[in-house]
C-alpha cells in the first residue's frame, strides 16, 4: 500500500469513526502525544481506536486472540481477525458484514493460521495461510478464486508467514518468519526476488526479547526499494533491488529506546515512517515515528490501553 492510499483510507475511516465515542478511558499521555495521532490497534483481546488525548473512542472485542494484521477499508469498515483462522469485516457500529474462515486445504490435516490479509482494489481479499503454505484470493462470496503456493524451507503452521501484501504489479511480497526470508512471488507463484536476513553482527539469543532473523513485515517503495521490519532482528531497514542495505535503525540507535520485535510499517504522507516495537516491555514505546534522518518525532507509550503485544496497528493523522 502506498503512503497516499494509506492516508486516504485513514481519512475515510476516521470520517465514520469520529462521532462514535462509546466510553472514555484516560491513558498515559507522553509529551509526543501533542502531534495528535489517533491509533487503531489490537491487543488485550480487543481492537481499540485510541484518540490523540489518550482515550478509547471505539473498540471491538477479539477475545483470546493476538492479531498480526489489521485493515481500515475505504468504505469506512475494518477487517479484523477474531481468531487464528477467522477474519471479519466490521462496520463502525460493530455490525459484521463479511466473514472468512480458513480451513486445511485438501491433503493437509494440520493447523492453519492467518497472519496477513488485504482487501484488494477489485473487491477480492488476499489471505496468507500458514500451515496451508499458500496465498489465496477470495471473492465477496468467500469463494477461492486464486491460489498461489508458497516456498517454505522450514514448515511451521505458526511461523510459515507473517505480513504479506499484493503489489501494484500483481506480485506478492511475503515475509516468511521462520525462514528469515522476504520473498516476492509473481502472478504465477514463481519467486522473482528474495532477501535473507542476517544477524547484523550480533549473536542469536532466544525469547521475545532476544535476537534472531524471524522477519515480520515488508513494504515495497515506489522507487523499488524494500522496507523491512525485522521482527526479532530488532531493527527496521531498507534494501535496494540488489539487496544492498541503504538505510537502517538498529536496536539501540534511538536515544532512550530499545527495539525488540519490529512489526508495523507505515510510511506517512509527510515522508516519516511509523514502525512497531512489540514485546519491548513497559519501558519502551510500542509505536515510533521517525524522520528519514532518524529523528524521533512521536511515540506511543501507552501500557494501559495497549500492552506488550501490539503487533497490528494503524496511525491516523
Amino acid at each position: 500500500m502506498t503512503a497516499r492510499v494509506a492516508t486516504i483510507i485513514a481519512m475515510t475511516a476516521l470520517a465514520f469513526i469520529g462521532p462514535i465515542v462509546l466510553r472514555s478511558t484516560r491513558a498515559e499521555e507522553p509529551a509526543s502525544a501533542k502531534l495528535a495521532h489517533r491509533v487503531l490497534g489490537q491487543d488485550r483481546g480487543r481492537v481499540v481506536l485510541r484518540d490523540a488525548a489518550g482515550q478509547v473512542a471505539w473498540e471491538f472485542p477479539t477475545p483470546r486472540h493476538t492479531a498480526h494484521d489489521l485493515s481500515a477499508l475505504d468504505n469506512g469498515n475494518f477487517l479484523i481477525p477474531t481468531s487464528n483462522t477467522t477474519i471479519v469485516e466490521v462496520t463502525p457500529d460493530k455490525k459484521v458484514v463479511w466473514t472468512h474462515v480458513s480451513k486445511p486445504k485438501p491433503g493437509y490435516t494440520g493447523k492453519v493460521e492467518i497472519h496477513a490479509f488485504q482487501r484488494l482494489a477489485d473487491g477480492r481479499t488476499m489471505i496468507a495461510e500458514a500451515g496451508n503454505r499458500r496465498i489465496i484470493e477470495v471473492d465477496q462470496d468467500d469463494k477461492i478464486v486464486k491460489e498461489i503456493p508458497l516456498v517454505v524451507d522450514r514448515p511451521d503452521s505458526h511461523r510459515d508467514t507473517r505480513r504479506a501484501r499484493k503489489l501494484d504489479n500483481g506480485h506478492y511480497l511475503v515475509c516468511h518468519e521462520l525462514d528469515g526470508v522476504v520473498r516476492e512471488y509473481d502472478d504465477a507463484g514463481k519467486v522473482v526476488w528474495s532477501y535473507k536476513l542476517d544477524l547484523a553482527g550480533r549473536p542469536a539469543t532466544p525469547g521475545h526479547e532476544g535476537h534472531g532473523t524471524e522477519v515480520f513485515n515488508a513494504l515495497r517503495k515506489a522507487d523499488g526499494n524494500t522496507l523491512i521490519a525485522g521482527g526479532n532482528n530488532n531493527r527496521v531497514f531498507e534494501v535496494d533491488p540488489s539487496g544492498k542495505l541503504v538505510w537502517s535503525i538498529d536496536h539501540d540507535e534511538l536515544p532512550g529506546i530499545k527495539l525488540a520485535w519490529v512489526t508495523n510499517l507505515q510510511p506517512l504522507a509527510n515522508g516519516n515512517l511509523v514502525f512497531g516495537n512489540t514485546h519491548a516491555g513497559p519501558g519502551n514505546p510500542q509505536l515510533i515515528e521517525v524522520t528519514r534522518d532518524k529523528k524521533v518525532v512521536w511515540t506511543l507509550k501507552d501500557h494501559k490501553i495497549f500492552g506488550n503485544d501490539l503487533a497490528a496497528a494503524i496511525v491516523f493523522d
